[in-house]
């Protein structure tokens, strides 16, 4: 070893430089390249928070058009929904359209009372399939679920205390969800 750093003594000194100065460059070289080497975690670091700064701004801009894409959804379905029912509706308005028409050509209060049951029953069908059902009142329990009072009947008797007595207007469910409630007279 000792042979090679003469041998590299010898050729730094045939080019005429001496040795000081070469060990002054081979230092700054490796200064030079420590601090390119503190600076690359520095560019790297920068570069990486530029990465997550760009998919940070992405994921804002998705989620920004996410939310008013469900924002527009939703005000079509509320414009919108109740297409289904409707339209299974019509052949009922016309039934009822033919039935006007047909009740000017008779006299028979009879086959218009008919007429209008069919009618009525063909419009509950379609109700049903709409998940519409009617909430029962009669000979039942008094329940503010299900029920308004309206009116309180009293000396109904202890067998009717706390029971429907009459029902003035029908309640109606859609899915288990009250929509209307019934309106009951209820024993006292």
């Amino acid at each position: 070893m000792k042979e090679k750093n003469i041998n590299t003594e010898d050729e730094e000194l045939q080019e005429g430089q001496p040795v000081n100065e070469t060990a002054n460059e081979v230092e700054a070289e490796q200064e030079s390249n420590e601090v390119a080497e503190e600076q690359d975690p520095l560019t790297e670091a920068q570069i990486q928070i530029a990465d997550l700064k760009d998919k940070y701004l992405r994921q804002v801009a998705e989620f920004d058009n996410y939310r008013k894409r469900t924002l527009k959804e939703r005000a079509e379905l509320i414009l919108n929904g109740g297409e289904k029912t409707i339209t299974a509706l019509l052949p009922v308005i016309d039934d009822m359209e033919r039935a006007i028409a047909n009740g000017e050509k008779t006299d028979d209060p009879q086959v218009l009372r008919e007429g209008i049951t069919l009618i009525y029953q063909k419009l509950m069908k379609v109700l049903e399939a709409q998940g519409v059902s009617k909430i029962e009142t009669q000979d039942a329990d008094f329940d503010t679920s299900l029920h308004e009072a309206i009116a309180l009947v009293p000396g109904m008797g202890d067998d009717k205390k706390g029971k429907v007595i009459d029902c003035m207007a029908t309640g109606y469910k859609l899915n288990d969800k009250v929509i209307r409630y019934a309106k009951v007279a209820v024993g006292q």
